[in-house]
């Protein structure tokens, strides 16, 4: 292959390969169709590669068929020499096409079928992702699945139009006008949660990580309006631990999203989250980002009385922030300090303070004022530290020279 001349005009200036879809650009240079749709879909560029003149995204390519012709006759006559010829691409998917497949869903003779095969035309490039977002297919999606809470029932197809929704990336604008328009979207996201399925893992997270979508995109009007059932379903999803790590990554995306309303860490509260996040980071090593999230709706949560009630119940609850100490990020640290000052402040029994010095909490926060932490966090230790003195001063592990030195 390398000893073969290729004509330069069959080359793509992107992919330096020859074409197998060439296509015209309104600036007059022919690409391949995947790479400059890659350039313009995937990467969000808005210049022509080779001229830097504008190129918009929603400008149209033009099939060059002669080209393309021409490249298939050079490929069959240099077969002998190992060329195989590049077969005839399919043509690019049309609003009529997307138009049938939407018919599709609402005849249940065919509602699998079309629901798979959107979900594999989503799947396969950007440039049919955006056709299929134009022609209204993510609230078709959206509808297929609310329609089904209302029947209260888990029809076929639940789990491809999950698989749709994750490669469909919904403009903020248009989350909204859903949400606004039917308010039972989030229900029937959360009730797939608490639902008994087919590959319940799968589709599960895949609800989660939908819900995460909308939930960030969401305004405050939203959030107001949670009910505890939505916080219930998740924590039990949490507790049962029927979701993929991404799964939970996004559950705990939610809670974080939710928790600048006090309304709404109190329904968390009692969900029981706050022993759900506890027994997350007892039973495994996760990753660094987990961790983050977890200590950081624990924080929240742990700024009312009930949240620092909750917390303290839990026998693991104080070894767990000792033993992340140090160990995972200084996002970590951050939070686990400051929710050991609520718990100073407001919550620190005879109990509380001794088990602070029996998980080596005590000694890990010593430790802290000698690193290269942010003075604010050592100002909050040494408050700590200054109000229950009396209680630890006669430990080997607090040095009072040390606290009044500083």
């Amino acid at each position: 292959m390398d000893e073969i001349e290729v004509p330069q005009y069959f080359i793509c200036p992107i992919s330096l390969q020859i074409m197998k879809d060439p296509v015209t650009a309104i600036t007059g240079i022919t690409y391949d169709r995947d790479s400059i749709e890659h350039w313009l879909f995937t990467n969000k560029n808005t210049t022509c590669p080779v001229t830097k003149q504008p190129l918009p995204l929603d400008s149209d390519l033009t099939p060059n068929h002669t080209l393309r012709r021409l490249i298939q006759s050079w490929c069959t006559q240099n077969a002998s020499l190992g060329i195989d010829r590049i077969p005839t691409p399919k043509p690019p998917l049309t609003k009529t096409q997307v138009q049938k497949l939407l018919k599709g869903i609402k005849d249940p003779k065919i509602q699998l079928k079309s629901l798979m095969q959107l979900e594999l035309l989503a799947a396969e490039k950007a440039s049919n992702r955006k056709i299929l977002l134009e022609n209204g297919v993510p609230k078709a999606m959206i509808m297929f699945i609310v329609d089904c809470y209302k029947n209260g029932e888990i029809y076929e197809g639940i789990e491809e139009a999950l698989g749709f929704l994750q490669f469909v990336k919904v403009p903020t604008e248009e989350v909204k006008n859903l949400l606004f328009e039917n308010n039972q979207i989030l229900d029937s996201l959360t009730w797939i949660l608490v639902s008994e399925m087919k590959n319940s893992v799968t589709v599960k997270s895949h609800a989660v990580l939908v819900l995460k979508k909308f939930i960030n995109k969401c305004d405050s009007t939203v959030l107001e309006r949670l009910k505890p059932e939505f916080f219930e379903r998740i924590v039990k999803v949490l507790r049962n631990g029927v979701i993929t790590q991404q799964g939970l990554s996004s559950a705990l995306h939610i809670f974080l999203y939710c928790c600048p309303l006090g309304r709404n860490r109190l329904m968390m509260v009692e969900a029981g989250a706050i022993y759900e996040l506890i027994e997350i980071e007892l039973m495994a090593i996760h990753e660094k980002r987990i961790t983050e999230l977890t200590f950081g709706i624990l924080f929240h949560l742990c700024s009312c009385a009930n949240g620092r009630f909750q917390f303290l119940s839990h026998q693991g609850s104080i070894a767990v922030l000792t033993e992340r100490l140090f160990k995972v990020s200084m996002t970590v640290d951050d939070r686990a300090v400051f929710i050991l000052s609520l718990i100073s402040k407001f919550s620190a029994t005879k109990m509380v303070l001794d088990e602070m010095l029996k998980v080596g909490t005590v000694a890990k926060l010593f430790v802290l004022l000698q690193t290269d932490h942010a003075k604010y966090l050592k100002d909050k230790v040494m408050e700590i530290f200054k109000a229950h003195s009396e209680v630890w001063k006669n430990s080997p592990c607090f040095p009072q020279t040390s606290l009044y030195a500083r």
